[in-house]
């Protein structure tokens, strides 16, 4: 089947102007006309599905709740968001929710095409990593460091037998990586191997995924549903977030795992599994435990083998491993002639304590890499890690073509522009209005000696919105003020 774009619009004109300039890029369309009926035609298959349009306003469910609701169920396809041109804030907090990108009606084709081709290259690159993750072995894991070298051998013990696993560590260090390569090492490797995020899934759907459901069990249950132990039959069902099953569920789950069967909902008598059970958690279970909001007996069950994944600062001798890899990976995917990092940049990078570890280093050169010009990544290419470092910024040597050696070395281009601008975060997210237009303002008084009159005519606007705008945005004049003209 073509790749598929799914348009959601309540306005039938629009949808089929939309529907008309889609096909024109080449691809296939599905359409919505309306926020239910997108999550229901995201509830099956996503294979094809590329990319979404998604109108902001509609009646019932409005485009931020749809995208509220595909987040918690952990669908990640790229979502353009449509937006009248008077609604531009709402578009702002559209891309904070997880759009990707945003376009305001009536959108040219060069526009939409523009923001399909983004929305492509950020899908297809999702797709190579759950490729690669699915494929991970622990031997694939490199590592330089003795923490991760005890976690690492540590899996490898988990792995020769069906003992319970819990992986504890914070987001973003890879539990689920870790868990799928327990699970290719050992002897249900040619078995399924199923994954369910407990945090989110709404609380009144917990209990069907999981454990399944009969046709008619409860309204709106049209068809039987096996539930996710049943699909992990023979192999390895991964529960991570554990900490946030509802206590109902925990008690089910428990019962489960003692017995080694599952009841769906409905069903007249228990259904038996055979499962390797791994669990996952950010949080301190044992406190949890504490608290009253864990139950205890579980937590024992579930806790019969913990595995620690540190942290990217406790392990920052593997960071040249990690970006030297991402760099490869990235080039695989990117139209990018990016092959090395210079020292002075993977200074700063080690000196980061990544407090979003390993996925929040991964955005970062991710980023880096969009917006390079050159085929060495420099210092310049990550303003915000600078912004957050502690310590002296490690600067570049003018004219060194040394690199690092562990990619493939090229000499340095020059450096960005002092007043250089960045449009995306650290996430590789476009950043909000309201944060560039503060920097360009700041940049433009400071540019023509804060001479208002002309800061208001080289940015189009004039002096009482200039003045307005500095009011909303905080910035005073008086500090950055060299003069003030009449």
């Amino acid at each position: 089947m073509s790749d598929q774009v799914l348009i959601v619009d309540d306005d039938p004109t629009q949808r089929r102007l939309l529907e008309a300039m889609v096909e024109k890029l080449g691809f296939a369309t599905v359409l919505a006309e309306d926020g239910e009926a997108a999550l229901r035609l995201t509830e099956g298959d996503l294979s094809d599905l590329r990319a979404i349009v998604l109108d902001l306003v509609m009646p019932g469910l409005d485009g931020m709740e749809v995208m509220r609701r595909w987040r918690r169920q952990g669908i990640r396809v790229p979502v353009i968001v449509q937006t009248a041109s008077s609604a531009v804030e709402t578009a702002v907090a559209a891309m904070r929710t997880g759009a990707f990108d945003f376009v305001v009606k009536p959108v040219s084709p060069e526009r939409l095409a523009e923001a399909l081709n983004g929305a492509l290259k950020v899908e297809a690159l999702e797709r190579k990593r759950v490729r690669r993750v699915r494929n991970i072995s622990l031997d694939s894991i490199e590592t330089k460091s003795p923490v991760m070298q005890k976690t690492l051998n540590l899996a490898r013990k988990a792995a020769a037998s069906d003992i319970p696993v819990l992986i504890e560590g914070e987001s973003g260090v890879g539990k689920e990586l870790i868990a799928r390569a327990i699970h290719r090492a050992g002897r249900r490797s040619r078995k399924p191997f199923v994954t369910v995020n407990c945090g989110a899934i709404p609380e009144n759907m917990v209990e069907s995924i999981l454990f399944g459901h009969e046709k008619g069990a409860f309204p709106g249950a049209t068809e039987r549903h096996v539930g996710k132990f049943v699909e992990a039959d023979g192999g390895t069902l991964f529960l991570d977030d554990i900490a946030d099953l509802p206590a109902n569920v925990q008690v089910k789950l428990l019962r489960s795992v003692q017995e080694g069967e599952v009841e769906p909902i409905g069903a007249k008598c228990p259904v038996k599994v055979d499962i390797r059970l791994i669990s996952a958690t950010n949080q301190d279970l044992m406190e949890e435990v504490l608290r009253g909001r864990f139950r205890e007996d579980l937590f024992y069950r579930l806790n019969v083998f913990p595995i620690r994944v540190p942290p990217l600062r406790e392990r920052k001798e593997d960071i040249p491993i990690i970006v030297r890899n991402l760099i490869e990976r990235f080039a695989e995917t990117l139209p990018s002639s990016v092959t090395g990092i210079t020292p002075a940049a993977l200074q700063l990078l080690s000196a980061y304590d990544w407090p979003g570890n390993v996925r929040e280093l991964e955005n970062a050169i991710f980023r880096a890499i969009v917006l390079s010009e050159r085929s060495v990544l420099s210092v310049h290419e990550f303003p915000q890690i600078q912004a957050q470092a502690e310590g002296p910024i490690p600067t570049e040597e003018p004219g060194t073509p040394e690199v690092d050696q562990a990619v493939n070395p090229q000499p340095p281009a020059s450096p960005r522009p002092q007043n250089f601008i960045a449009v995306l975060n650290e996430e590789g997210h476009v950043r909000t209005l309201q944060e560039l237009e503060h920097e360009l303002i700041r940049i433009a008084i400071d540019h023509y000696g804060a001479q208002m009159s002309e800061v208001a005519r080289r940015l189009g606007i004039g002096r009482s919105t200039l003045y307005r705008k500095l009011k909303e945005l905080g910035i005073n004049v008086a500090e950055r003020a060299v003069g003030e003209d009449a």
